[in-house]
């Protein structure tokens, strides 16, 4: 009677144990789903690579494949086509693509402010105490006879979107003394070292990076300064991926999430992961570091802290003609992920 009474004892204790372990771990899906994610090689980016190497989105039944672009509306192609299902880079291509009929959402955003006007030695030279941005331009283009040339995405991009509000709208720069040059974000950061041009929109970890190989280069404006609560990266996704694996979208959003808590509570623990998808062994993790510890790195995961700005900032691309019309936000933004990842 003893040992019967011990035998279900112990088979009461294990079916407690198998009942109450979905509070303490998060559920897998069923079957493992491969999602297929667009990325353009910035900081911002950072929480889905964490979520990876760490293995928070595998460990939830997600498989995430990942493919680098140049730039945002690069990526908005490969999204139509049905040959992404995740979208991670800037907020205002995805306005664009909505425009055009094309079904995608956001459900996680991933940083903010991150844009910023980097300037070569040539031209930092004028930037300086109590001179203007206008002022500054202007002068470099007397001394040189010719505009500054500045480097940044194409048009649609949030860079290039951010650059012209920067100096048309905050800074009110005479058009004649400025020339955009718009290129991908890896012939951004050679141009700018090689002094082929003047100046350029960057994020981190480029910053980080070209004022470690020429600390003459300057920052002359930070996100805010270019566009105030300035929308950055988020995690999008396809409308069809979404209706099919919501429980992967789901997955993907707490993941980010999770990610997120983790660089701010310990970024040293995370910056080699950063640097593995960023670097690919040519950064030195000190510098993803440095990065994350930069004025221009805010992550922030609540996609409505950004619904306002991203409204202002469709209207600026109205008005440069790189977007048709206003769209309506309720239908690009969905919360409801995040919501359900922090119970806020």
């Amino acid at each position: 009677m003893s040992l019967n009474r011990r035998a279900l004892a112990t088979a009461v204790f294990a079916l407690a144990a198998i009942a109450a372990a979905p509070a303490f771990v998060a559920p897998a899906l069923a079957q493992s789903v491969q999602a297929r994610v667009g990325y353009i090689p910035i900081l911002g980016a950072a929480p889905i690579f964490v979520a990876d190497k760490e293995g928070f989105a595998k460990a939830a039944g997600v498989d995430l494949r990942f493919t680098t672009f140049e730039s945002g509306p690069n990526m908005i192609q490969a999204l139509a086509s049905g040959t992404l299902d995740v979208y991670v880079a800037g907020v205002a291509p995805l306005g664009v693509a909505r425009s055009k009929g094309i079904d995608v959402r956001v459900v996680t955003a991933t940083a903010v402010e991150e844009m910023t006007v980097a300037v070569g030695a040539d031209l930092a030279a004028f930037f300086t105490p109590g001179v203007s941005n206008a002022d500054a331009l202007k002068a470099f283009r007397a001394k040189n006879g010719r505009p500054a040339k500045i480097a940044t995405q194409p048009p649609g991009s949030v860079p290039h979107t951010t650059l012209n509000h920067w100096l048309f709208a905050a800074s009110k720069v005479d058009a004649a003394d400025v020339q955009i040059v718009p290129m991908g974000i890896d012939a951004t950061q050679q141009a700018l070292l090689a002094g082929a041009v003047d100046g350029a929109t960057i994020r981190e970890p480029t910053i980080a990076i070209v004022q470690t190989r020429d600390p003459r280069i300057k920052l002359v404006a930070l996100g805010g300064d270019m566009f105030p609560n300035q929308p950055g990266s988020v995690v999008a996704v396809s409308g069809a991926f979404a209706q099919k694996n919501p429980q992967a979208v789901q997955a993907i959003v707490d993941s980010v999430v999770k990610a997120i808590e983790l660089i701010q509570k310990d970024p040293k623990r995370a910056a080699p992961h950063i640097e593995a998808a960023l670097g690919k062994g040519i950064i030195a993790v000190s510098v993803i570091e440095k990065a994350l510890a930069s004025p221009a790195t805010k992550f922030v995961a609540d996609p409505r802290a950004i619904v306002e700005a991203t409204g202002k900032m469709q209207s600026y691309q109205v008005s440069l003609g790189t977007l048709d019309k206003d769209v309506p936000l309720d239908g690009l933004f969905d919360a409801s992920y995040f919501i359900k990842a922090t119970g806020k």
